[in-house]
């Protein structure tokens, strides 16, 4: 009975933005209610640092953005709460893409001055797919914005969502006075340039003018809009949100610690526990005794002082014990692990056991793989962790020949963690790197110099796609292959890759080779 209470209490959730919607900030605020304040070591006595518990790399804290995705987990009111931080910037979507099959819910940050953003819009796209529910968390509620109606369209049009709010806010930008609570029937009030958490006054009956003594004139807008929610936007049903047909809505500003409390209050109440995941070979319940997890993430140099890597494996069923020997079913050993650790940003402690929905960190010499499955011993392989054809190549060359070795290790490294990927010409034998965005690129240069002490050099290189290529038909392969040897590569675990340099010649190559199969994701 112990074990399904513990996976009854469990949250696993994501975060995903633009990276101005506040996304951090409000990362920040969910710890602070978790009595993480001590262990995040960011915002230790309510004043805010200029950067976010969970943006641990040295290159974040430059650029004030997050670029890799970060792991942070705390109780709150009896229930064990994991976030995912991913990252807001769009050049590292993939990373994020990746975390989102970790998620058994996600909450999106929109800024109420510019709304839906492009990098929202393809995040929910895959939240779509699998079938995530999502919480919508409008933020800047203290700016001038868009009207809150308005905004609301917005998210359904842009989003494809049905929305469903169950706070709404009492005028924005200087005039903001608070929000109301549609869930809890209760008022928030909110008080520029303080840090701590308001108190909320019940309010069952807003006809009442009790109402006027706390908002004045706003109170009969208030009555009016409440009234105009009420008649367009169907009573919230739990059921729906998790069946991913509707979104509750919430408003608040984070930075002011403003509205994230009772974001937190529903989260815990509607929130699924661990789902049921899928495998090639079967659905995974999360109440199976047998434990079984699989890698989403792989981390690098964590801490700089020591050469560690670290793999992130989200438990699926059964309980994960320390010491405990588990199959590793790609190469057929077990393995057991001394030292399984938990997170609170780069912050880790040795745990003895964890349960379905949680995160874990697993030390890593180099044996796992982004979407590695462990088990007692059935041999599964759980589905949906795709690496993403990259739009942007360069040749990446040694800039010091004393530091070879060094390179190929650190280039090895950060390929396995799925920053960017690896493909080696066939014809020439030179590296390529192939990133989704531009700053992939400077992120592999900082990383490889500070934590390999390799250099670098980019040389530019013109390709417009590339795809992974399979046939059942070898000879068209093989012909294939003879007739475009110049664009053939091998990615980093040996299959085949076209590098095409225009879309009309990747058009050609599909239209004369019917028998092969091009793929634009490496999941096939």
């Amino acid at each position: 009975m112990a074990f399904i209470d513990e996976i009854k209490r469990r949250r696993t959730f994501g975060i995903i933005s633009h990276p101005d919607a506040g996304k951090t900030t409000l990362t920040e605020k969910l710890l602070l209610f978790g009595g993480a304040i001590h262990v995040a070591g960011a915002v230790k006595s309510n004043k805010i640092k200029k950067t976010a518990t969970s943006d641990f790399m040295e290159i974040e804290r430059q650029r004030g953005i997050s670029v890799a995705t970060s792991v942070m987990g705390f109780d709150y009111k009896g229930h064990k709460i994991n976030i995912l931080d991913t990252p807001g910037h769009q050049d590292f979507a993939e990373d994020t893409f990746r975390t989102l099959t970790a998620c058994d819910s996600v909450i999106i940050v929109i800024d109420v001055a510019k709304g839906v953003e492009a990098q929202t819009r393809k995040l929910m796209k895959v939240c779509r797919m699998r079938k995530t529910p999502v919480i919508v968390f409008i933020n800047k509620m203290d700016r001038s914005g868009k009207d809150a109606f308005d905004l609301l369209d917005e998210i359904e049009e842009e989003l494809q969502l049905n929305v469903n709010p169950l706070s709404w806010p009492i005028n924005m930008g200087p005039d903001f006075k608070g929000v109301y609570n549609i869930y809890h029937k209760n008022l928030s009030l909110f008080t520029p340039a303080t840090q701590t958490v308001q108190e909320t006054i019940q309010f069952d009956d807003i006809s009442s003018p009790e109402l006027e003594n706390y908002i004045g004139e706003d109170a009969e807008i208030l009555r009016e809009e409440l009234d105009l929610v009420s008649g367009v936007y169907p009573e919230f049903n739990v059921q729906d949100y998790l069946n991913a047909e509707i979104a509750p809505v919430f408003f608040g500003s984070a930075l002011n610690n403003f509205g994230v409390q009772e974001l937190l209050d529903v989260f815990i109440k509607i929130a699924p526990s661990p789902l049921p995941c899928q495998t090639v070979e079967r659905m995974i319940q999360p109440t199976e005794e047998k434990f079984s997890g699989f890698v989403f993430k792989i981390h690098a140099n964590m801490d700089p002082n020591h050469r560690d890597r670290i793999a992130f494996v989200k438990i699926v069923s059964g309980t994960f014990k320390r010491n405990t020997p588990y199959l590793h079913v790609r190469n057929g050993k077990r393995v057991k692990f001394s030292s399984p650790t938990a997170f609170m940003a780069e912050k880790k402690s040795i745990i003895e056991e964890a349960y379905p929905g949680d995160i874990i960190g697993l030390h890593d010499t180099g044996n796992f793989k982004i979407g590695d499955t462990l088990t007692e011993g059935e041999k599964i392989n759980f589905k949906g962790i795709p690496s993403f054809s990259p739009e942007l190549f360069k040749y990446i060359e040694n800039a010091d020949p004393m530091k070879s070795k060094q390179l190929a290790k650190g280039i090895d490294q950060l390929m396995d963690e799925g920053v960017a990927q690896l493909f080696t010409s066939d014809f020439n034998g030179r590296k390529v790197i192939g990133t989704v965005g531009a700053l992939q690129f400077e992120v592999i240069e900082y990383r490889l110099l500070h934590e390999y002490s390799a250099s670098c050099r980019w040389e530019h290189i013109n390709l417009h796609k590339a795809c992974w290529i399979k046939s059942n038909d070898d000879a068209e392969l093989k012909e294939f292959k003879k007739a475009k040897y110049q664009y053939i590569a091998k990615d980093k675990h040996g299959r085949d890759v076209f590098l095409a340099d225009s879309g009309y010649m990747l058009q050609m190559a599909q239209a004369n080779y019917k028998n092969l199969e091009f793929h634009f994701t490496s999941e096939f």
